[in-house]
């Protein structure tokens, strides 16, 4: 846990001169057909990208808006539209149901890191753990972290995969790493 501390202090250090060469130059990454102002915060950037309204639905519905607009710093790891459409038939609109939001409140927490994690510090973890790194979630999963032909993967409780497939999309109160699975809990 020492080693992931440390990686996360140079991780953040990092992404305070990406922030600044950013809001230099006024542009953030484009997800979902429109561009990430890296001075919004996550839930305002990921309100108008069109293949995260399955997330933000979901964080509405959890009550989670308010959290994910505060200071943070936040890592989260955010599943597109067709992520959701891969869980079974009925997943997602179960899920969104009221008497399903603590269930609904924990796999969202299980995207978000309670720290701002770039992907040059993730993969100097990666690499520092020998291939692998077991990260803890602000909802209290345990994942593994693991890279392949550069490419940054986590490892659910439940042994699927997710791929980072935009890395370090960046926000006034964190970083989004936008994931093309739902990342789920142990059973």
């Amino acid at each position: 846990m020492l080693k992931f501390t440390r990686t996360l202090a140079l991780s953040t250090a990092l992404a305070t001169a990406a922030t600044a060469a950013a809001l230099a130059g006024g542009h953030g990454k484009m997800v979902g057909g429109a561009e990430m102002v890296p001075d919004k915060t996550i839930v305002e950037n990921a309100a108008n990208s069109k293949d995260h309204t399955t997330l933000v639905a979901a964080v509405q519905a959890a009550g989670l808006v308010e959290t994910l607009q505060g200071a943070g710093p936040f890592t989260v790891f955010a599943p597109t539209n067709a992520a959701f459409d891969k869980l079974p038939d009925g997943t997602v609109e179960t899920l969104l149901k009221p008497e399903n939001k603590a269930q609904l409140t924990k796999i969202l927490t299980c995207h978000v890191l309670g720290a701002k994690a770039m992907s040059d510090g993730i993969a100097k973890m990666i690499a520092d753990g020998g291939g692998s790194v077991s990260i803890a979630t602000v909802g209290g999963c345990e994942f593994t972290v693991m890279s392949e032909g550069g490419k940054i993967m986590i490892k659910d409780g439940q042994d699927n995969v997710a791929n980072v497939t935009i890395a370090d999309v960046d926000q006034s109160n964190g970083v989004i790493h936008v994931i093309d699975a739902v990342l789920l809990p142990a059973s």
